[in-house]
């Protein structure tokens, strides 16, 4: 669907801007950090959902342990993924990956630390509030998208929207997908204070967890994930 509309628009202004990069392109990257996220949330409801998460914690099994195990399933979602739809666009849309060089690499990263700690925040969600909050955590992407910027440029955002939008790593990263594709060169301010976010947030999302989680246990509402309760 974006790829059609990236062509149709390509050719209906006729100004000469390749659409399929700046479009569609923005929505490849902003899918994957999306699909890490879910990596790192469905691990978790999986557990919960098969009425196996106590058994996981009634083993020796450490709070960092557990957490290196959602991230490695979302490492696993979010490349695979990505994988497949760049072949897809590419094969049906001449999508232009080598245009971004390099950098793609480094943006890739970005989003995906993103991804990483909004799903550890996600699960810490449903950890706090019990199996119901899960419908809290599917919209979470779509309510970042419009203050990031996948689609434009920050300026257009009103002024409250922008400043919340440069406390979000992904606005760094779409800024300089933009500046590579006009032809600007990598923005070394935008790989570095996206990156620097990006580490800031998946260590203050592994605290929250860590936190909610020896709540859980101290309370006796992690009882909510047994078989019996459930």
């Amino acid at each position: 669907l974006w790829g059609i509309i990236s062509r149709y628009l390509g050719g209906a202004f006729g100004s000469g801007l390749n659409f399929i990069p700046v479009l569609l392109g923005a929505v490849l990257l902003w899918d994957f950090s999306g699909q890490v996220m879910q990596g790192v949330t469905i691990s978790f409801f999986e557990d919960v959902w098969s009425n196996n998460f106590l058994n996981l914690f009634g083993s020796p099994l450490k709070i960092s342990e557990y957490i290196t195990g959602l991230v490695t399933m979302g490492i696993a979602r979010g490349i695979v993924t990505l994988m497949v739809m760049i072949l897809l666009a590419t094969l049906i849309f001449g999508f232009p990956v080598f245009i971004y060089g390099a950098s793609i690499a480094l943006f890739l990263l970005i989003l995906f630390l993103f991804g990483i700690a909004l799903g550890i925040i996600g699960v810490s969600i449903v950890l706090r509030f019990g199996p119901s909050a899960e419908w809290l955590v599917w919209p979470i992407p779509a309510i970042i998208a419009p203050f990031v910027g996948v689609f434009y440029p920050h300026t257009v955002l009103p002024q409250w929207m922008q400043y919340v939008g440069r406390a979000l790593p992904p606005s760094y990263v779409f800024t300089g997908i933009r500046d590579v594709v006009a032809g600007r060169g990598v923005s070394a301010t935008a790989l570095v204070g996206g990156a620097a976010l990006a580490i800031l947030y998946v260590a203050i999302s592994y605290m929250i967890f860590a936190r909610v989680y020896k709540r859980a246990v101290r309370t006796g509402l992690i009882t909510r994930y047994s078989a019996e309760s459930l």
